[in-house]
């Protein structure tokens, strides 16, 4: 098996995670693989593609006169 040193841990998070263990009747080393091994254990949701969370986010909400309107020109593609 591997072993894991981690540096620099705030003493808030130790004196947490040795509450939990003392709670659990665990070590601390052995609280602390228990929180990683459950915590990677759960499946990460996949974030969607950039451009379909911008379009959910701004959906309905509209401008107060068409495009062309606005702008004084016809809206063109952008050309590649």
């Amino acid at each position: 098996m591997a072993q894991l040193l981690v540096r620099n841990l705030d003493d808030a998070v130790k004196a947490a995670l040795r509450s939990r263990a003392v709670l659990h009747g665990r070590s601390m080393e052995e609280e602390a693989r228990v929180l990683l091994s459950s915590a990677l254990a759960q499946p990460t949701a996949k974030a969607a593609p950039l451009g379909a969370r911008m379009a959910a986010r701004f959906k309905g909400i509209g401008t107060a006169s068409p495009i062309e309107a606005v702008r004084g020109k016809g809206i063109e593609p952008i050309k590649f």
